[in-house]
């Protein structure tokens, strides 16, 4: 049997029936309907939302939670088979699924009671309640302790005063997770849209994820009541169980970034004539490509195996810092070698490799930068803390 280039070790392979349904379900939509109008998007700097109703009626969104709620109860294998394929699309359209379903519904479901989760989960499966999550702050970045944002208890209710940065879908939701400063630690908290005194503001100017929506939310003496608390959780343990599952969902989606430039990579260098030739007869081009699919398989075989040990119950943070270093580091690399690949003509958004290779540059910032993740590494081969 012919290999599979963009899949040389047969990853497929080692899946079982249902989870390549998911794969092929996921493909068929980024080919059908996130490809053909993803370019425009990115030029329009717009969130193409038109989709939000077709994502969620495949299923996606919160796809790893149980049925009662209306999700799909897909293993972790499968949630990251999604990210992936949509991030062949771009990575704004997953980085809406994983924040919908890893930092929103998912907070809910851990951390939540019953009642929120009956309230809040179906809509969100379906599509018709976007949230958002509410950490970053504009001078914290990587120091989610250095919080300033705070919520007091007034009587039967909270007081949010505040500010958070670089939220993606903050415009577009209608519910925010909000983490702040109480005297009991750090809580969060459902603050749902039109709420007096909250407000989200749109981020212009953006040159990465212009396909999606960034915002900064401002909480000014916003009352929430006690029943909007998510009671199960308090600490920095809240949003940091958040955010590993939404970044184990990244260690998979930058493959399909990757998966994307190298193939358009392939076919245009088959098709631009340089010197009498073809570019992909050089031997530059051809070992230039061969390197990016040699990244591509070891970062395949790092996710398989990280989504086996999640759905055994065995995944630990560190390894998923270690997939989200190497995998989001092997994609920006691939996404702006693939441009030069393209010469000229890569500068462009009719083609795939500079609208990937600037949106990497915020997946790999994003939920943990690079350094981060080394350090996350460093602590655990010496036992020390270096941050």
């Amino acid at each position: 049997m012919a290999l599979n280039p963009y899949d040389l070790y047969d990853v497929r392979s080692l899946l079982s029936e249902e989870e390549r349904a998911v794969q092929d379900t996921v493909a068929r939509f980024t080919d059908e309907r996130v490809i053909p109008i993803i370019g425009d998007a990115f030029d329009q700097g717009r969130f193409p939302r038109e989709l939000v109703p077709e994502i969620a009626e495949l299923g996606l969104l919160g796809s790893s939670l149980p049925d009662k709620y209306g999700c799909a109860g897909l293993n972790a294998v499968s949630y990251g088979l999604i990210c992936q394929e949509l991030e062949r699309g771009d990575s704004g359209i997953r980085s809406f699924v994983s924040v919908q379903s890893s930092l929103c519904m998912y907070p809910i479901y851990a951390y939540g009671n019953e009642d929120q989760r009956e309230r809040w989960l179906p809509g969100m499966a379906e599509g018709k309640v976007i949230g958002c999550f509410g950490l970053t702050e504009p001078h914290g970045g990587s120091d989610p302790a250095n919080m300033k944002t705070n919520a007091r208890r007034d009587g039967a209710d909270w007081v949010i005063n505040g500010s958070k940065m670089w939220i993606t879908n903050g415009n577009l939701a209608d519910i925010a997770i909000v983490w702040a400063q109480t005297d009991d630690g750090i809580q969060g908290f459902i603050v749902e849209k039109g709420t007096p005194g909250f407000a989200a503001q749109e981020i212009k100017h953006k040159m990465s994820l212009r396909a999606s929506v960034t915002s900064a939310l401002f909480f000014d003496n916003v009352r929430v009541p006690d029943a909007n608390r998510l009671p199960n959780v308090k600490g920095l343990k809240g949003p940091l169980g958040c955010l590993t599952q939404a970044r184990y969902g990244i260690t998979w989606g930058p493959i399909g970034a990757a998966i994307a430039c190298l193939s358009e990579a392939v076919d245009y260098t088959k098709e631009r004539i340089l010197f009498g030739r073809p570019v992909a007869a050089t031997q530059s081009a051809q070992i230039k490509m061969a390197d990016m699919a040699r990244r591509i398989t070891l970062a395949q075989m790092l996710v398989i195996q990280l989504g086996r040990l999640k759905d055994a119950g065995h995944m630990q943070p560190t390894q998923v810092s270690l997939a989200k270093w190497n995998n989001c580091r092997m994609a920006i690399d691939i996404a702006r070698e693939c441009r030069d690949l393209l010469g000229g003509a890569g500068i462009t958004t009719e083609h795939a490799a500079i609208r990937h290779a600037l949106n990497l540059e915020s997946v790999i910032t994003y939920e943990g930068t690079e350094t981060v993740h080394q350090l996350v590494v460093g602590r655990e081969l010496t036992g020390i803390s270096a941050f």
